[in-house]
């Protein structure tokens, strides 16, 4: 059983939608702010998607012949703090949620996680750096590539910085 968070009720009613109709694995979709979850809340769920929107993550995964059991976490922060188009807050926006994900993922410690933010996030506030010393610190291998969405067939650029980490003490 797969676990969806998205605090969005459109895209979490989105969500359910695409469940019922076999698109993306069985879930149950958590509504709450992430800031809200709890450790113990994720017990028993083979996937965690968080900010999961319109399952971008879980169609991807199964795209690429991964499958539904695999046992992994996705989190693609929102982007508004770093967004070129945004503020520019940076870190000290308020919807700047990377640390609680960073926190969840030190206490529950998935095998694997995938995520992207916008690209300008490799130089606001050095956030692609922080949150791979992070992940580093938890005993992760990380990498990350900044892609632009015509290299898979978008009509535009669109630069997004791509991360992927997984656990060097994976032992299960």
């Amino acid at each position: 059983m797969n676990y969806y968070n998205e605090y969005d009720p459109v895209a979490a009613e989105r969500l359910r939608l695409l469940i019922d109709a076999g698109l993306i694995p069985m879930g149950i979709v958590d509504t709450r702010s992430i800031l809200d979850v709890r450790p113990q809340d994720l017990r028993g769920f083979t996937q965690c998607h968080f900010f999961a929107g319109i399952a971008g993550w879980p169609l991807a995964l199964r795209l690429a012949g991964l499958p539904d059991d695999l046992p992994l976490w996705t989190g693609s922060p929102p982007c508004q703090p770093f967004s070129v188009a945004g503020a520019g807050l940076g870190a000290r926006d308020s919807r700047h949620l990377a640390p609680a994900l960073l926190d969840l993922i030190a206490e529950c410690r998935p095998p694997m996680l995938f995520g992207e933010q916008v690209a300008a996030a490799v130089k606001k506030d050095h956030w692609l750096d922080a949150l791979l010393i992070e992940l580093e610190e938890e005993g992760y291998a990380c990498a990350a590539h900044v892609l632009p969405a015509a290299g898979v067939g978008a009509p535009h650029k669109r630069d997004r910085l791509f991360f992927a980490a997984f656990r060097l003490d994976d032992t299960e």
